[in-house]
């Protein structure tokens, strides 16, 4: 059965609905506020826990705070089945928070602190050797310090283990840490953002993924929203497409589909076939309301 191990932010996602996007220096008011459970790091573990066959473990790695956000949180996650041994909560610091402005349109923005998020350091990592001594795939994003992204990969490559970026929120990263990666996902911007080519079709995502191969990366994904993703590997090279159904909140579908992703994988499916799987279950989520609530369950994808 699969054993994943995911490294990440959780957050309090604080979300309020508009027709449209504010732009700069204009305010508008919310048609709708509501308070979510969200972060990078534990939506990917929800939907790994929730996409993954009975019987698997899959263990999260996070900070939260000292406080009742972070306290629903874990007891939330553990009903998923999600195990408990990487959730620290940290004396003194606040659970990460998020404000998410969502538009008609399903499109959104997003502004985080990090709070407990930003104190997971790579001597955080040391103290859970066993939890990489057990794992078959690390899934890991940019929501936490670098140093310790780094350092999570270091660990895991020299474990076996094969590492999977999402390389989220978009930011420059040095050779040294992609010399780590066997699998990167980022979307349109964070491909731009990592390679210098603007994503505008599958000729550019192909001339992207080159790049990013040149610089260690074994397998490469890039998310083309509504028109599926591109793959670049040994195996496969080209573009699943989609499952387009009408999108209400896309806060989490990035999240399913890497959680997906590595679900399908651990159970032995080909690149293709886990990038259509992820499909499946990203379109699922763009079709409701919120972050972690809006993440299917696998029976939900038959």
């Amino acid at each position: 059965m699969s054993q994943i191990l995911i490294i990440g932010s959780a957050n309090a996602d604080h979300v309020m609905k508009f027709e449209y996007l504010p732009g700069a220096g204009q305010t508008l008011m919310s048609r709708e506020y509501r308070l979510e459970q969200g972060g990078k790091g534990a939506n990917q573990a929800v939907a790994c826990a929730r996409l993954a066959k009975p019987g698997s473990r899959i263990d999260f790695i996070c900070h939260l705070g000292q406080d009742s956000v972070g306290d629903d949180m874990r007891q939330n996650w553990i009903k998923d089945g999600i195990s408990t041994e990487g959730i620290s909560q940290i004396t003194g610091l606040n659970t990460g928070t998020a404000m998410i402005f969502i538009g008609d349109d399903g499109e959104n923005t997003i502004g985080v602190a990090a709070g407990a998020n930003a104190s997971l350091s790579p001597h955080d990592l040391e103290n859970h050797t066993e939890l990489f001594a057990s794992a078959q795939y690390l899934l890991i994003q940019l929501e936490t310090p670098a140093a310790t992204v780094a350092k999570a990969l270091q660990l895991a490559k020299k474990r076996g283990i094969i590492t999977v970026l999402n390389p989220a929120p978009a930011t420059a990263l040095g050779n040294d840490c992609l010399k780590w990666v066997d699998i990167i996902t980022p979307n349109e911007t964070e491909a731009e953002a990592l390679s210098g080519v603007e994503i505008n079709d599958a000729e550019d995502a192909q001339m992207a993924a080159q790049l990013l191969h040149q610089q260690g990366v074994g397998i490469v994904v890039i998310t083309l929203g509504s028109r599926g993703a591109y793959i670049s590997s040994t195996d496969f090279m080209g573009l699943v497409p989609a499952i387009n159904l009408q999108a209400i909140d896309t806060v989490a579908a990035g999240d399913t589909f890497n959680g997906a992703l590595v679900v399908g994988l651990s159970e032995g499916m080909s690149i293709a076939a886990a990038v259509g799987f992820a499909n499946a279950a990203s379109a699922i989520t763009v079709t409701r309301q919120g972050a972690q609530r809006a993440i299917p369950y696998r029976h939900e994808l038959l």
